[in-house]
């Protein structure tokens, strides 16, 4: 019982200084504050002032493996963003994970990584790892087979805008040369990580 209550006195009080105005003590324990607060109990205004996405993001992911001769292996692509598309399509009541939680782990990246894929704080660090954790375990258990290396593609298109003559009707969709595609490296898996 005292474990229970000074874990919550402590997640309250890591919470407070990380959504307060800074200060002495905030910024004095800022790595704690952060190690503690993200990516799990992330703080943001969007419940109150949403900030839809303007873009449609494909998170596809493939492997690699290497035969016991020597040759690698590379698998076709895996979409990962299906996958969370009709877990949420055909759900009544669908998860905020299903929903959100590779969306905003790639969002994170792209906040922390920037277009270069090199990580310049522990932060980004931990953003890569995280995304590369939810793609290898994603890729694990709808593909199954062994692998040690992962690649992410991420194809974002614009959102078409409503047809300004028919405001029920939407635009016809973008067209594929206004797509971007970003291909990150190759990244090492953990055996243990599939």
């Amino acid at each position: 019982m005292v474990l229970c209550v000074a874990i919550t006195l402590i997640h309250v009080l890591l919470v407070f200084l990380h959504v307060a105005p800074a200060n002495v003590v905030s910024q004095r324990y800022s790595r704690t504050v952060n190690a503690w607060v993200y990516p799990l109990f992330e703080q943001n205004w969007r419940l109150f002032a949403p900030d839809p996405d303007s873009v449609n993001r494909q998170i596809s992911a493939r492997t690699a493996h290497t035969a016991p001769d020597g040759s690698v292996k590379v698998g076709p692509w895996f979409d990962l963003t299906a996958v969370d598309t009709s877990a949420v399509e055909h759900h009544p009541f669908p998860s905020h994970t299903a929903q959100n939680l590779l969306r905003r782990s790639w969002t994170s990246y792209v906040e922390t990584l920037g277009g270069d894929d090199e990580p310049r704080s522990d932060r980004a660090v931990m953003m890569r790892t995280y995304l590369r954790n939810i793609a290898a375990e994603r890729v694990a258990a709808h593909r199954g087979g062994p692998f040690e290396a992962i690649q992410l593609r991420v194809i974002t298109r614009p959102v078409a805008a409503p047809d300004a003559a028919d405001g029920d009707r939407p635009s016809p969709p973008a067209s594929p040369a206004t797509a971007e595609t970003r291909l990150l490296p190759w990244w090492k898996v953990t055996p243990h990580g599939n």
